[in-house]
């Protein structure tokens, strides 16, 4: 496996494999890889003929009260796991070398950033102001760096799922974007490098997100109508968490992650939720088709 730490290496690394006739497949990574990862590297080779996986702790999608310097970081470990299971490129770029103008003298900060409209109103977006703009900016990126034409995201991230489909599509990207459905532990909790942060006593009471977004889904499937009666439903069963904190529970849009007054039949919509352990936020979301009018 190749291993790059500037955008010009990996960019010819990109155009020579590109010459060969190979179709280049990307997945983006915050690093500290887990099983969840491990799919999306799973889709990534069956999708592709070259693979890269890029390693990168962004600063820009995190806000002041977040945990970017505490996230874990495991460059070695990372790349070790990477080459064994086929990765072909890891591109593993600074912080200076993906934002050069991070300090600038002249202006203090980068002017050029990627802006969602919209589709970061809700959801997470409502609670991390700039997340999604540090997030559009630095896959911006992360795309003109390694040039894939497939890149392979976790659906478990929904909002950043549907928010990247839109920005490809907008922007006249020529990539494929592919989601990959969220990886559980056996008990159903979603696969998170933020779950070791978690008590024993919290990692017991944090199957309730699963929990709720099923309970969504059954309502939504059972016919219910009310996007109300579906969130009332999910709080229920957060309230069953003593340590749980509630950000949000929502039903949105699936295209426009909007909020709705009403489950139409034919509609796809996210049932949401994210949760506080103390200071450890934990996300869960499923995807559902409200069911055609019979």
């Amino acid at each position: 496996m190749d291993v790059f730490r500037t955008v010009d290496g990996m960019q010819h690394h990109a155009d020579a494999a590109r010459g060969e006739g190979q179709i280049l497949g990307l997945v983006p990574t915050l690093g500290a890889l887990h099983e969840g990862h491990f799919a999306l590297i799973h889709r990534a080779l069956e999708e592709a003929d070259h693979v890269t996986a890029s390693v990168f702790v962004n600063p820009t999608q995190f806000g002041p009260d977040e945990d970017y310097d505490a996230y874990p970081r495991d460059l070695e470990g990372d790349r070790e796991k990477l080459e064994a299971l086929g990765v072909d490129a890891l591109f593993a770029p600074s912080v200076d070398e993906m934002y050069p103008f991070l300090n600038d003298e002249g202006f203090g900060q980068p002017l050029a950033w990627v802006d969602v409209d919209r589709l970061d109103e809700h959801l997470c977006g409502a609670y991390r102001d700039g997340h999604f703009r540090g997030v559009a900016t630095v896959v911006t990126k992360l795309f003109h760096a390694c040039k894939p034409d497939v890149a392979v995201f976790g659906k478990k991230d929904a909002q950043q799922y549907v928010i990247l489909q839109r920005l490809v599509e907008d922007l006249l990207f020529d990539i494929d974007i592919v989601g990959v459905p969220t990886v559980r532990a056996d008990d159903g909790l979603a696969v998170s490098s933020r779950n070791a942060y978690l008590s024993d006593e919290e990692r017991a009471q944090s199957t309730v997100l699963h929990e709720a977004v099923q309970v969504a889904q059954s309502a939504i499937a059972g016919g219910e109508q009310a996007p109300q009666a579906v969130v009332q439903t999910m709080d229920e069963v957060l309230a069953a968490a003593p340590d749980a904190n509630v950000q949000y529970a929502e039903v949105v849009d699936a295209r426009t992650l909007q909020p709705v007054d009403r489950l139409r039949p034919g509609q796809r919509v996210i049932a949401a939720v994210a949760v506080f352990f103390g200071d450890t936020r934990l996300i869960d979301n499923v995807f559902v088709d409200v069911p055609a009018e019979a």
